[in-house]
């Protein structure tokens, strides 16, 4: 730390002052305010280091105040912004369900499941069933409902096909990424695969 001091001259006597680890004499009031306009450069110096650290800290703090804090997964086609109906549109297969808390299960062997958006609505089959309503988008979440109306045929899938219908149904977080589609809520996460063409 640098040391500094000064001491009120008289006129007619000398006085020895140090700053910056110099030493100065100054024998009138004349030469002190000359020692003040020395210093001068030194204050502006320190004042300036100070108000670079002030706008360097405040950068920052604007900077990850502007971050999103959720977690973001993979990279979507919209870039964070709102999603379109023509970036859903078309068919898409389901690969895999899983309800929160649990392992996921590949679509049942044999068993068709696919997901069609078009027009404002979305139609899905389960198996050997039918479902269909519309579909809203905001942001990055698609609320499908605010119910689907499905047939009502026994298929052997059953439990797989009330678990994924159940997961469709309500709001879900939009994941598109390339030919992959994935929607996730507090109920669990859907896996879809654009058809191979």
């Amino acid at each position: 730390m640098t040391r500094r001091s000064r001491r009120w001259v008289s006129p007619t006597h000398h006085t020895n002052v140090a700053y910056c680890g110099r030493l100065r004499t100054f024998t009138s009031i004349g030469r002190s305010i000359g020692m003040a306009e020395e210093l001068l450069p030194l204050r502006l110096h320190m004042s300036s280091s100070r108000s670079l650290v002030v706008v360097v800290v405040a950068c920052l703090a604007i900077a990850c105040a502007g971050s999103s804090s959720a977690p973001m997964g993979p990279s979507s086609l919209s870039g964070g912004l709102a999603l379109t109906g023509d970036q859903l549109a078309g068919t898409w297969n389901l690969l895999s369900i899983r309800r929160a808390g649990q392992a996921d299960q590949a679509t049942p062997a044999g068993a068709r499941y696919t997901l069609i958006f078009a027009d404002g609505r979305l139609s899905t089959r389960v198996d050997c069933n039918v479902c269909s309503g519309e579909f809203a988008l905001s942001g990055q979440t698609l609320t499908a409902g605010p119910a689907l109306a499905c047939t009502r045929a026994a298929c052997p899938t059953m439990a797989f096909d009330n678990a994924y219908t159940e997961l469709l149904g309500g709001d879900n977080a939009v994941t598109l990424s390339d030919d992959t589609l994935v929607l996730s809520s507090v109920r669990g996460v859907l896996r879809f695969r654009r058809p191979e063409p």
